[in-house]
Parts: C-alpha cells; sequence; structure tokens
C-alpha cells in the first residue's frame, strides 16, 4: 500500500494525464496497486460519465 503522498500523486498524475487527453492504457501502476486505482479516480474526473437514459 502506498503513502498518502504517493495516492496523491497518483490522483494527480491521473488527473494531468486525462487533461492531456491520454488513453487510461498509460497508467504507470501495475493492475494490484493502490495507486492505479488512485490514478484512475484522478484520471475519471476528466471523464464524467454520461446518463444513458438521455
Amino acid at each position: 500500500m502506498g503513502t498518502r503522498e504517493d495516492i496523491v500523486r497518483a490522483v494527480t498524475a491521473g488527473r494531468e494525464a486525462g487533461e492531456r487527453g491520454d488513453r487510461p492504457t498509460v497508467c504507470p501502476y501495475p493492475r494490484e496497486s493502490i495507486l492505479r486505482r488512485a490514478w484512475i479516480r484522478g484520471y475519471a474526473e476528466t471523464h464524467p460519465v454520461r446518463d444513458r437514459a438521455e
């Protein structure tokens, strides 16, 4: 498990990747890592889910 500082860095890096338009596959963390989840959380902030019922 990463430290809080590592998690914040991962969220920030994910957000920056999303803002640049990078694909989610560029995540540098392994599948089992909590840092991957944090990175994806940051990435997802820049790509809101639309309601499909519209």
